[in-house]
């Protein structure tokens, strides 16, 4: 079973889209740099336990259009009703991972009627000191340009490969590199938008169902536990192992995750 692709309307110009299957809607928002191919290997799982399984490109990245200055996680945040109204879907489920779990979280507040329930895959409820060691980084993202002897895209490749020890999915790693670099000059829009974003004090206004699912081997696991005292109110899930690529190194697992947790709260 293979997503069928399709295009919308957005603030920002056409946002691209997939769905895969019928039954329950269920919006898988992505990581970044990257784009919806985060979710190739669990399309048709999740479909097969009847899910309608809806992924979009986040604005600038994939296929969707970008905007032309920096945006907020609640600039972002209008893509999924755009998608859902597309679609003819009155409500949905939600999840989203890393800076997906992000613009998952200001979906639900800003449109709380469409949507039922939701999973923050990685959530970041960071410290002010982690944020500023974040921005380090992010610091790096935004001078990172083409160079003439293509060394850029071995940076990119060799930065990926040390932040995955014993992942060596050759293939996921090359997709992922690629989606980062294409889409350059403003793949660091993203990340600049969840630092700006308070996402524990976001965390503590839901009131949808909602359950914090990780994974040990992920680099913000930690960060993620916080959840736990944070939100005791929701479900938690972790997986052992893997690293902040999960989704392709164990979609079965995934996918019986959240599947699972679905099931259980339906």
């Amino acid at each position: 079973m293979k997503p069928i692709k399709a295009y919308t309307n957005g603030r920002f110009g056409q946002i691209h889209y997939c769905v895969c299957g019928q039954g329950v809607p269920l919006v898988l928002l992505h990581q970044s740099p990257t784009n919806m191919i985060q979710f190739n290997k669990v399309w048709a799982l999740l479909a097969s336990k009847g899910y309608q399984v809806i992924g979009i490109d986040l604005p600038g990245f994939g296929g969707s259009e970008g905007p032309e200055h920096v945006p907020t996680i609640a600039d972002y945040a209008h893509i999924v009703p755009a998608v859902l109204d597309a679609l003819g879907i009155e409500k949905a489920d939600i999840l989203g991972h890393h800076t997906g779990a992000i613009v998952a979280t200001e979906v639900v507040l800003q449109y709380p009627d469409r949507f039922n329930r939701i999973i923050l895959n990685g959530p970041l409820p960071i410290s002010e000191e982690e944020r500023a060691f974040f921005k380090q980084h992010l610091a790096q993202e935004k001078e990172w340009a083409p160079r003439e002897d293509g060394s850029h895209l071995s940076e990119q490749w060799q930065f990926r490969i040390a932040a995955q020890p014993g992942f060596t999915d050759l293939e996921a790693i090359h997709r992922h590199v690629v989606a980062g670099a294409a889409a350059w000059p403003n793949a660091w829009y993203a990340h600049d938008a969840v630092m700006a974003y308070d996402h524990g004090e976001a965390m503590t206004k839901i009131t949808h169902p909602c359950l914090v699912l990780s994974n040990t081997g992920d680099s913000i696991h930690q960060i993620a536990e916080r959840s736990r005292e944070l939100c005791p109110q929701f479900d938690w899930l972790e997986t052992e192992g893997g690293t902040f690529d999960y989704i392709d190194e164990e979609p079965e697992i995934w996918s019986e995750a959240v599947a699972g947790w679905l099931a259980e709260t339906g």
